[in-house]
């Protein structure tokens, strides 16, 4: 993957929560074990093995999702 594709943040919104890594869209060959990522706490997070950025967008859900 280059860098350019790398860098660039992947908007999720309450729908898409609890989010994980790599995401169910990824390719097989981008895959790596699932982690799980907290963005409802800063409005985003980075994956600790692929360096993907995540970014929230929209209202934050209430409660447990």
């Amino acid at each position: 993957m280059s860098q350019d594709l790398r860098s660039k943040p992947v908007e999720v919104t309450a729908g898409d929560l609890p989010l994980h890594c790599p995401t169910k869209d990824s390719p097989l060959w981008a895959r790596h074990p699932r982690v799980f990522l907290d963005v409802t706490q800063h409005g985003e997070a980075v994956c600790p093995y692929c360096s993907t950025r995540y970014v929230f967008t929209g209202e934050l859900p209430n409660g447990h999702h």
